[in-house]
Order: structure tokens, then sequence, then C-alpha cells
């Protein structure tokens, strides 16, 4: 009977283990990326083998990542959050430190997961602005601060909010290697993306050297980005790195800006609103045919010089 009884509590202890990782919904997890400075979050589906392997493996690292990281793991279950995070949706791993996603992207083991959290407690990425870019960067230098690889994104640009918690990754695998940051275009960087051309976000750009290499391929995952940082943007030409604008030549640029957009707004008015141009039209022409009647009125009252000796012989 003892035999049994041990064997039973051997049993439950495993049903509990088993279910230890503790489940939350959408909105709870909202509400612990907000509250808890650092928390694990694994983003589970149904059915799904690889999704079971990972649980196993953050249940089983929970205790010593509450000991060792104060992390707090939890899982969801097919959350509409899960694109927002990770690219491929479930499984995923995110490592949220003060609300700064980063995707897990090793493999399915604990001393490669432990070491990889452990390694990247605070953010990797660096946000530049225009005033300390070329401080930092030292880009038209020659990169006397190593290499940069930089992320420029928007506010209203979704791909670029889903590419976070990747991009994060891609700094914590090239971190002391590669400086990994990341400019908003649109604001604090609109004059360094000016300054290199971006029109298109998100946009990255790979500076070495005194010289620029744009990543165009059409894969946004942490192990392309890394293999182009590290080696493939050799088989980029690589475009020098404009100089710094002086405050003339801004001012010549924003004058350029202006007549571009007045003659846009005034094409744009001829096209939608074509009475305008015809008010406009006949009233040039009447000014005109005023003119003109008063140029001759004016002729005719003005007395020739015959008209004036024949005043005076009599």
């Amino acid at each position: 009977m003892q035999l049994i009884a041990f064997l039973l509590s051997v049993l439950y202890l495993s049903h509990v283990n088993s279910e230890n990782l503790r489940s939350v919904s959408d909105d709870e997890l909202l509400q612990l990326i907000k509250e808890e400075e650092k928390l694990l979050v694994l983003f589970h589906k149904p059915n799904c083998k690889e999704c079971d392997k990972l649980e196993s493996l953050v249940d089983s690292l929970q205790e010593d990542f509450e000991k060792q990281l104060n992390a707090l793991s939890v899982k969801v279950i097919n959350s509409h959050l899960a694109r927002l995070y990770s690219p491929t949706k479930e499984p995923a791993i995110v490592f949220f430190r003060h609300g700064v996603p980063l995707l897990y992207n090793g493999e399915a083991n604990e001393g490669e997961l432990y070491g990889y959290l452990e390694q990247n407690q605070s953010p990797s990425v660096k946000e530049l602005t225009d005033k300390i870019f070329e401080h930092l960067t030292q880009a038209a230098t020659g990169a006397t601060t190593g290499d940069w690889f930089v992320m420029f994104y928007g506010a209203s640009c979704v791909e670029c909010q889903r590419l976070h918690a990747v991009w994060e990754g891609v700094g914590a695998t090239l971190r002391g290697r590669v400086n990994v940051a990341r400019m908003d275009s649109n604001l604090a960087g609109s004059l360094t993306a000016k300054r290199f051309k971006v029109t298109k976000l998100p946009a990255f750009l790979f500076f070495r050297l005194g010289k620029v290499y744009r990543y165009d391929i059409p894969k946004y995952d942490i192990k392309s980005f890394v293999i182009f940082a590290q080696d493939w943007y050799k088989n980029v030409k690589g475009e020098a790195v404009p100089l710094l604008s002086s405050p003339f030549d801004e001012i010549v640029d924003w004058c350029v800006e202006m007549i571009k957009f007045s003659i846009k707004v005034g094409l744009e008015i001829l096209v939608n609103y074509p009475w305008i141009w015809q008010i406009g039209f006949a009233g040039f022409g009447l000014v005109a045919l005023t003119a003109v009647i008063a140029l001759m009125k004016a002729r005719k009252s003005k007395p020739t010089k015959e008209g004036k000796k024949e005043k005076k012989r009599k």
C-alpha cells in the first residue's frame, strides 16, 4: 500500500509540474508586459509538438528564470499578439525587458536558452537621432566606432512594429561585433533618413569603413540579417557615405521642396477644380481688355503736335 501511495504521489507531482507553466489571455499578457520588469512568454498553439517541446523546456527552467533573472514565465495559447512579435507566429519564445521584446532564435536547449537570456537582460538595440547619429557612428569619417546596422522605421509602418522583437534578436546575436540601432525616419531621424535617401519603410542600412550597404533582401528574419552583416554585404555595391549638409544646403533643399510642393498643389487644383483657372483666365482677360480700352482713350484725348501749332497761330 505504501508503494502504491508513493507511485500515485509521483504521478500526481509529475502531472502538476507538467501544468506548472501559467497560461494567460491576451489581455492579461498586455498587463503583465506593462507591470513586469522581465517577462518570458511562450506563444503556443494546440496540437503542436514543437510547442509542447518548448513548453517543457521553459517549464523546466522557469524556477531558474525567476530566481536568477527575476523573470516571470507564462504561456499564451492562440494569441492574436503572436504575429506582432514573431513573423512565423507560434511557437515562439519572447523575452520582455521593461516592455522591450526579444525574439529567441536558438535551439530548444536548456543551456543555450538560459545563456541567451542571461546575456541579454537589457536591450541591445540603440535608439539613434539626427543629433547623435554622426557622433556615435562616425559614418562619414570611416566608422571608427565600428560597424553599424541601422533600421529606419516609422510609427505608422505596421511591418516595422512587427520587426521590433526580430531586430532586438539581431542586436543580441551580433552583440560585441556589430552595433545594431534603429531610427525614426519621420521624427527624430528624419534628416538622416533624407540624407541617405530612405523613402520606403522599413529600411536597413549597414555602415562600414565610410561606405553604406543597403539590405534589399526580401527576408526579414534574424538569420538573414545576421548573415548580411557578417559577410553577405560584400555582394552589395557599397555607396560612399554622403557628407553632412551645411545650413545653406538645408535652406536650398527646403526651397526646392517648397517649389515642388507649390507646383504639385497648383497642378492638383487645375485638375480637380478647372473652374478656378477658368475664372482666373477670364479675370486676366477682363483686366487686359480694360487696360487696352483705357490706353486707346488716353491716346485719343492726347493733343497732337499739329493741333498745338494751330492753336498757337490763332
